[in-house]
């Protein structure tokens, strides 16, 4: 049985800083560092996805967690296909004369640019790397990625730059896993030594759950369309609980990460689903590569 490390996929997102979630005593961003270390043991960085952070705000995030504690940084979203704000990038890099409000994609920068880009968003994980607190690079691609052979080769391109620090590849787009193509995107992934992320959305159909590397994944990101709370019954959580026991016996460290961005209440689930995972019985019938 493998290692289950639990957590969020934001420590400060302005409905957290608002539900509650944090003592009123705890008011600066180390404190709420400091003070969400004390209750979960991983956590998801996303704000990198929006902008690549200088390294003086890495080490930061390092000096605030315990020894043990774990961060799985989300990859800048211009690097796997994401438009993004020219703003977001750094000001040497930005195309002279261009409005900084419009959105770029990838292939509107010259490769030495990208390559750059890149380079920086590794120096921005080398604090956590040195601090043994970096986890895995999160790469997520966008949902219209259909699978074909360009789509492959983007895929496998962007996880070898990721170079040697582990990646975990988030599919969103169904053709990724339509019957015999499951397996296949599963080996690609595994032949790459790239973890597949599983992803519970309520965009998508129940996620297939499979270890093609470690650190192995699951997001979470509830279930119900349109629901206002977007939270987990106790009884999904204990089902879940069963589901994560399973897939970790394939698994030297599976991390759990909740993502229901609404107003504290991943954490809640957070915590219950902790509180689950304690008591739970392995559930059979999961798939592994």
């Amino acid at each position: 049985m493998g290692v289950i490390r639990l957590g969020t996929s934001s420590w400060a997102d302005r409905q957290l800083l608002t539900s509650g979630w944090y003592p009123r005593s705890v008011r600066t961003p180390a404190g709420r560092l400091a003070h969400y270390a004390s209750r979960f043991d991983l956590v998801e960085a996303d704000t990198s996805f929006h902008a690549i952070p200088a390294p003086e705000i890495t080490a930061a995030w390092a000096s605030a967690t315990p020894d043990g504690f774990t961060f799985d940084v989300k990859a800048f979203g211009l690097l796997t296909g994401h438009p993004t704000r020219l703003a977001a990038l750094p000001s040497d890099l930005r195309p002279d004369g261009v409005d900084v409000t419009i959105r770029l994609r990838r292939r509107d920068l010259p490769e030495e640019a990208v390559e750059e880009l890149w380079h920086r968003f590794h120096r921005a994980l080398d604090p956590l790397d040195e601090a043994d607190r970096l986890g895995t690079v999160v790469l997520a691609f966008p949902s219209w990625l259909a699978h074909g052979p360009a789509a492959t080769r983007r895929v496998l391109d962007t996880v070898e730059r990721c170079a040697h620090r582990p990646a975990a590849v988030e599919l969103r787009h169904p053709s990724w896993f339509e019957g015999a193509q499951a397996t296949e995107t599963l080996r690609m992934l595994q032949q790459a030594g790239a973890a597949y992320v599983c992803v519970d959305t309520p965009l998508s159909p129940p996620p297939l759950l499979a270890v093609t590397a470690e650190p192995a994944m699951v997001r979470f990101h509830a279930h119900e369309p349109g629901s206002k709370e977007l939270t987990y019954s106790d009884q999904e959580l204990k089902d879940w609980a069963a589901r994560l026991h399973h897939l970790s016996a394939d698994a030297g460290e599976l991390h759990v990460l909740m993502n229901t961005c609404c107003a504290g209440q991943a954490q809640r689930d957070g915590e219950r689903l902790a509180e689950f995972l304690a008591t739970a019985t392995p559930r059979r019938g999961l798939r592994a590569v």
